[in-house]
């Protein structure tokens, strides 16, 4: 059963986590107006709260995670 508010759409962009830990680098899967599906390389260390930074264009988006699983993270936007 679909949870999500708003369909999402696949992507492959590249983008940045970044919290006061540091920046970690991403690969943005699928996304929405709502949301998106990170992959990294390990989810240890991220925050629950955290900007989410577009390579391609700078656009910067504040996040919570909703869900993870060993190498993907699951955000709404806020």
């Amino acid at each position: 059963m679909e949870q999500r508010s708003a369909p999402r759409h696949r992507v492959l962009k590249a983008g940045t986590i970044e919290f006061d830990g540091g920046p970690v680098t991403c690969m943005v899967r699928n996304m929405s107006d709502a949301g998106a599906m990170l992959d990294v390389a390990t989810v240890a260390g991220i925050p629950g709260y955290f900007t989410l930074i577009l390579r391609v264009d700078g656009r910067r988006m504040p996040c919570q995670v909703v869900w993870w699983r060993e190498k993907r993270i699951g955000v709404a936007f806020e």
